[in-house]
């Protein structure tokens, strides 16, 4: 019988992946001709155990933070409780990134050399105490020579509609290279202002994109997409690393703290704060699905 704690190892060409079903799907490794291009995975037990982010994380019921312990969505009030293990609070006592990776057991099907596909019952009732929204989450891990696509399906439960607020948090470094010599490629977005805390406030402003070495630049700003593709990129010492979104995803958060070195650009569904404000929040009518798919390319580049 399978493990299903177990990592699964997938591999394409140049490609190398390790995921961990019982964790959330993370990808906890994705390696390059041998070099790593993931950040924060050195200590995955620790990151666990605090509850912190690292690799490729979902990030689910909602990505980022929500502005306090309450929301309403889909007409259901939910009144969350701070000392669930179930929670990740921030440092001003936020609720982010929903339920911890380590804490969504997906439940594998199949594994080829390339491709994992695992899904996700949310019906238990510990789960439905931080989201009451019955549904599966499907998420398919395609290998290819040169890239990793990303497939989330959500499937409805049949009592009624379920808010879409989820996204990844691809925590991305360029070997052999220092971070400020790292040149980001941004599209031209509408970017969101955010209060003190990290929260919309409603405003947005034109953004005409970026093309420039990453230097001193600090980064911890979300945004609207313009088109429902778009690409993101870091480059440097002969390799070039998209964040390609496909289909799906309407918004991003770029994280580039200048203290730290990786960049996370991260496609999510809906703004920071969407299952409270109700601003940019779609649901999933019952019974009903919703896809959405993006690609980390891996690439040489002069």
């Amino acid at each position: 019988m399978r493990d299903p704690t177990a990592a699964r190892r997938l591999a394409a060409g140049d490609l190398e992946a390790v995921l961990l079903p019982a964790q959330g799907m993370l990808v906890a490794s994705l390696r390059h001709r041998g070099a790593e291009i993931l950040r924060r995975v050195d200590d995955l037990e620790a990151a666990a155990a605090k509850g912190s982010t690292a690799g490729i994380p979902l990030l689910h019921p909602w990505a980022n933070r929500l502005a306090g312990l309450r929301y309403r969505a889909a007409q259901r009030e939910v009144a969350l409780d701070p000392s669930s293990p179930l929670l990740h609070l921030d440092g001003n006592g936020l609720p982010i990134h929903g339920v911890p990776w380590s804490r969504l057991a997906f439940e594998p099907g199949p594994v080829s050399p390339a491709r994992l596909a695992a899904r996700l019952e949310w019906s238990r009732p510990e789960l439905l105490a931080i989201f009451p929204f019955r549904h599966r989450l499907e998420l398919e891990a395609l290998l290819r020579p040169g890239s990793l696509t990303l497939e989330t399906r959500l499937v409805a439960g049949p009592d009624g509609p379920v808010p879409l607020c989820f996204g990844f948090h691809p925590y991305l470094g360029l070997p052999a290279l220092p971070r400020g010599q790292w040149t980001l490629r941004l599209p031209a977005m509408r970017r969101l202002a955010l209060d003190g805390r990290g929260i919309p406030t409603g405003a947005e402003e034109a953004f005409a994109g970026l093309d420039a070495p990453l230097g001193e630049l600090d980064f911890d700003d979300g945004f609207a997409l313009l088109e429902e593709q778009a690409s993101f990129s870091l480059a440097g010492a002969g390799r070039r690393i998209s964040v390609e979104v496909i289909a799906g995803y309407a918004y991003a958060q770029i994280f580039a703290p200048k203290a730290e070195s990786f960049v996370a650009l991260e496609p999510m569904t809906a703004p920071t704060n969407a299952l409270a404000s109700g601003r940019g929040l779609r649901l999933v009518e019952a019974g009903g699905e919703f896809c959405a798919t993006f690609r980390i390319r891996v690439e040489s580049a002069p």
